[in-house]
């Protein structure tokens, strides 16, 4: 049996695992809707940031709620998120099941419900189904209903509540520590056009050099190097030692005299002793 569900109503649960689709309204320039899941402790906020399941983070660590994903269906676009309530960690209470638009408000956002399925039993019914109405129009982001404990077991209730500044917004009322550093330092920065351009003058010109052309437009030959005849080297120029003649011998000694002409030797006369007998 399907329980049609009013804004505030609640249903319980019997299924240990559920399986939540969103559904939308198809048609040309419809908007894309992303299904997401907080986790909340006793105190109505998320333990850390983990407790957040979402397009950037589809599992949960503890693997109990965890994104399905996309599809088309005949009736329209579809986003999907699965909860095992039979493991979930005892310290969680509340299980909030979330919808979201990128910069698009809700009002364009045609035929939106939440679908809530027995994820054990394939081709079921649903269990429950919630026609979500936008009050203003101008939400960004909607609480579409809440998985809660009671007692032992779990309950489902349709909510609707909007959200004007996104899922960011509703992440950060819910504990979630949001990185919006970036966000701002694009603020701060300032325009490239608040600065106005000056122009600088150019530089005086230069002439230009053109080099000088030879006659005709020939180019100009090297002058020829002169080889010497026959490939021999070319003679070096002689160099006269300096005249050592009459320049002193070391020490003080004088140079020795160079000797004249040697005169012919000969032997003096025989004596009558040398002649023969």
């Amino acid at each position: 049996m399907t329980h049609a569900m009013l804004k505030g109503s609640n249903v319980p649960l019997e299924a240990t695992t559920v399986r939540a689709v969103l559904r939308w309204a198809p048609g040309q320039g419809a908007p894309v809707v992303d299904a997401s899941a907080l986790l909340l402790g006793p105190g109505g906020r998320v333990r850390s940031d983990e407790d957040f399941v979402f397009y950037n983070q589809p599992r949960h660590p503890s693997g109990k709620v965890w994104l399905l994903g996309k599809k088309r269906v005949a009736e329209g676009p579809t986003d999907t998120i699965q909860t095992e309530l039979a493991g979930v960690e005892p310290d969680v209470s509340r299980i909030l099941l979330v919808a979201s638009a990128d910069d698009v408000t809700f009002d364009r956002v045609q035929g939106l419900s939440i679908l809530l399925y027995d994820a054990t039993i394939a081709d079921g019914e649903p269990l429950a189904t919630f026609d979500i109405k936008p009050e203003t129009g101008e939400e960004t982001a909607l609480i579409c209903g809440e998985l809660y404990r009671r007692g032992e077991g779990w309950k489902f209730r349709a909510l609707g509540e909007g959200y004007s500044n996104g899922l960011q917004g509703l992440a950060t009322d819910f504990g979630i520590a949001v990185d919006d550093s970036e966000q701002s330092e694009a603020a701060q920065e300032p325009s490239a056009t608040s600065v106005p351009e000056v122009s600088q003058p150019l530089p005086p010109e230069q002439p230009t050099v053109v080099p000088a052309q030879p006659a005709y437009g020939y180019p100009q030959q090297p002058a020829p190097t002169v080889q010497p005849a026959y490939g021999y080297p070319e003679p070096r120029t002689q160099v006269a030692a300096p005249a050592t003649a009459n320049a002193p011998s070391g020490y003080g000694y004088p140079q020795p005299v160079t000797a004249g002409p040697t005169q012919e030797f000969r032997l003096p006369p025989q004596g009558p002793q040398f002649i023969g007998r």
